[in-house]
C-alpha cells in the first residue's frame, strides 16, 4: 500500500510549501496537483520551496504554469503528467493540467477547452488515481458565486474509468469538498496535507 501526500494550488506560498516538505518525510508519493507560481512567473523559485521533498513526487500543470515550464522548472525525481500515464509506488496514475473548460483570466492562463481535453483524456484507460488540476463538473467545482464550473470531459472521463481516487484543485471556493462519480472519489486539495493510502 503506497503512502500518498497531495496538495494542490501553492501559488508561490512559503509557510505552506514548508508545511507540506515537514509532511512528506511520511509519503511514499508527492503529488501536486498544479498552480505551483502566479501568472506564470517565477516558477522555478516556487518549486524550490519544496526543495525539502525527497520522495518521488507526480506534478500536473495549473493553469499558471504550462507543461513545458513545468518540465523544465520540476526536480529529478518528479514525473510530469499532461495526458500521460505513469505507475509510481505500484500505483497507476494519469495526469492533466490546465484550465478545463477556459477560463475568463486572459494570455496568461494555460486553458483548455473540453474538446481539447476530450482529446488528452481519451488515453486515459485503467487508471487507479487520476490527478486534475481542473475539478469534474458537479463536484468540488462551485464557486463563492454559487457557478459549478468544473469540466464536463474530466466528468465523462471518470465516468468511463472510474478510477478509485480523483484530485483536483483550481476551485479556490471548492478547497476541501469531496464527493463521489459512482465508484471514484473526488477530492479538491488546497495547498494544505491531503493523505490517501492506496
Amino acid at each position: 500500500m503506497a503512502r500518498i501526500l497531495a496538495f494542490s494550488d501553492l501559488h508561490h506560498a512559503r509557510g505552506r510549501a514548508e508545511a507540506l516538505v515537514a509532511a512528506s518525510g511520511d509519503a511514499d508519493l508527492v503529488i501536486g496537483a498544479g498552480d505551483f507560481c502566479n501568472r506564470r512567473t517565477a516558477l522555478p523559485e516556487a518549486l524550490a520551496l519544496l526543495d525539502g521533498i525527497t520522495r518521488p513526487m507526480v506534478l500536473v500543470p495549473g493553469n499558471a504554469e504550462s507543461a513545458g515550464e513545468l518540465r523544465d522548472a520540476a526536480p529529478a525525481h518528479a514525473t510530469v503528467l499532461h495526458g500521460e500515464t505513469a505507475k509510481i509506488a505500484g500505483v497507476t496514475i494519469f495526469g492533466i493540467g490546465y484550465a478545463i473548460p477556459e477560463t475568463p483570466f486572459g494570455d496568461w492562463s494555460c486553458d483548455l477547452t473540453e474538446a481539447e481535453a476530450e482529446a488528452l483524456l481519451a488515453g486515459c484507460e485503467g487508471a487507479d488515481l487520476v490527478i486534475s488540476h481542473s475539478p469534474p463538473r458537479g463536484v468540488a467545482d462551485v464557486t463563492s458565486a454559487g457557478a459549478s464550473i468544473g469540466s464536463v470531459a474530466v466528468r465523462a472521463m471518470i465516468e468511463r474509468v472510474q478510477p478509485a481516487l480523483v484530485v483536483c484543485g483550481h476551485i479556490h471556493d471548492s478547497w476541501g469538498v469531496s464527493g463521489q462519480i459512482g465508484a471514484s472519489r473526488i477530492v479538491n486539495l488546497g495547498p494544505v496535507p491531503n493523505w490517501f493510502d492506496m
